[in-house]
């Protein structure tokens, strides 16, 4: 009869352990979304590996004022040292995770007293039992203790080292998207610095245009006290000065802003701001080397954080695809207690106990379900996300390589059409003066010099941030 009963309940258990795996099996049987690093071959049928990313941020901006900016927004920049904190919240996490599948061992120990109510159960076993021959229990009972005790997660899923393998993982990808924040920093600044030159620049062009305007202003006046000129032509010349002095004060608004940009991204209160303007039209664009796409998955910190980020989530897919598993765990406590201090190094009061716990999800396992299919849904989302930053940076290359192109022969062409006005400028006020043209294609030729000005510089401005954007889209400046 007992063998019968052993036997239905090894059926019973071999049944719950059988459809236990089953259903689990069943459960994490979920799609795994793989990416896709496939990038085509070249940028523009050109295999050339020489990439400009490689120079280091230094050598590549020349200005020694610029990089003077750089070097104090690398160590003052409050976002940056947010993000740097951010690195030492990971590396801590992953140190805790380390700990997690390490045995932990505790040292305890505490002293109590009790007193028994003497109509209770254990009052009136204490009152007729003693402790020895004529020794009866102490009334109130203390009790001393000390001792270790260790506890111990056996990891046979690997529940735990995957965890502490995606900690590790976050905190590298934290790191990379630091460099990627240094990259877009350098790249912030130097487009602000060139942008400040070109402010500079402007102002020095309408400053000059104003001096123009105000001679023929006054050739103008003098004209019509000689009734040569009506008061109609005095009025448009002096509106169009008018107009020319108003441009200034625009620009001198966006040099304040750009400058107080300068302040905040180098994180000093400073607003002196050293620059050499009158060398923006020559600074050099020189050639840059794309290398090929391949090489993005290198130097792109966005990238290499975007992948370390699938890496993760891959390894937490498989620590939650662990707890449907059952767990093991070993528990140990030595140590010694006594009601008296004096018994308490006694080996009689010596104790210990050791404890295997086998646990395993069998019913209500909706939170872990629900925890597994989130870890599934954020592994195919972090697909999506390293090929979406995969695709990004090669655009990212391709319209910067196409900037720097059309934008230096946008610049030869507009500085021959500035050329062409400047001289257009002085022919027409001749002419006008020996009365052979009229106040109006003076003015029209006046506006259409200032203009083209304007727009050289803006086309210029275009081209540096050309240079500066393609190395960043190329992945330099972090190393």
């Amino acid at each position: 009869m007992e063998k019968n009963k052993i036997n239905l309940w090894y059926r019973i258990l071999s049944t719950v352990v059988v459809i236990f795996f089953l259903s689990n099996c069943s459960l994490t049987k979920q799609p795994i979304r793989e990416e896709n690093k496939s990038v085509p071959e070249s940028y523009s049928n050109s295999t050339d590996s020489i990439n400009s990313a490689t120079i280091k941020w230094k050598d590549y901006f020349n200005d020694q004022h610029l990089i003077a900016l750089i070097d104090t927004a690398l160590k003052n920049n409050q976002e940056l040292n947010i993000t740097l904190q951010e690195i030492e919240i990971a590396k801590n996490e992953a140190k805790a995770r380390k700990g997690e599948y390490l045995p932990f061992i505790n040292l305890n120990s505490g002293a109590g007293l009790e007193k028994e109510g003497r109509y209770t159960r254990h009052g009136a076993v204490d009152e007729n039992l003693d402790i020895k021959h004529n020794t009866a229990f102490p009334e109130p009972l203390t009790d001393y203790m000390f001792g270790i005790s260790a506890s111990w997660e056996l990891d046979v899923w690997k529940k735990l080292r995957n965890a502490k393998k995606s900690a590790v993982t976050k905190y590298l990808s934290s790191i990379e998207g630091k460099n990627f924040m240094v990259t877009n920093l350098i790249a912030e600044i130097a487009n602000s610095y060139y942008e400040l030159m070109a402010l500079d620049n402007l102002i020095g062009i309408i400053e000059k245009n104003i001096e123009i305007q105000s001679n023929a202003f006054n050739v103008v006046k003098q004209q019509k006290n000689a009734a040569k000129v009506t008061q109609l032509a005095v009025n448009r010349f002096e509106a169009q000065l008018l107009n020319t002095q108003n441009l200034q004060y625009e620009i001198k608004q966006k040099i304040i802003e750009t400058e107080n940009k300068l302040v905040f991204l180098t994180g000093k209160f400073s607003r002196n701001i050293p620059r050499n303007s009158t060398s923006f039209n020559s600074i050099a664009v020189d050639s840059v080397f794309s290398g090929i796409p391949s090489q993005l998955l290198e130097n792109r910190p966005d990238i290499r954080q975007a992948e370390l980020n699938l890496l993760a989530s891959k390894l937490d897919v498989k620590a939650a695809k662990a707890n449907f598993y059952p767990s093991f765990r070993i528990t140990a406590a030595t140590g010694f207690q006594s009601f008296k201090p004096t018994f308490l190094l006694n080996p009689e009061s010596m104790l210990y106990n050791l404890t295997g716990d086998l646990i395993a999800p069998l019913i209500n396992r909706n939170a872990i379900k629900a925890a597994y299919n989130t870890a599934n849904a954020q592994q195919i989302q972090a697909v999506y996300n390293y090929e979406q930053s995969i695709l990004n940076a090669y655009v990212e290359v391709l319209n910067q390589l196409s900037k720097i192109d059309n934008y230096s022969n946008s610049y030869k062409t507009k500085s021959k059409e500035v050329e062409i006005l400047i001289q257009s400028v002085t022919i027409a006020n001749n002419l006008f003066n020996s009365a052979r043209a009229d106040y109006a294609e003076v003015l029209l030729t006046q506006r259409e010099a200032l203009e083209a000005k304007i727009e050289l510089i803006e086309i210029k401005m275009k081209q540096l941030n050309g240079k500066v954007n393609i190395y960043k889209a190329l992945g330099g400046g972090w190393n």
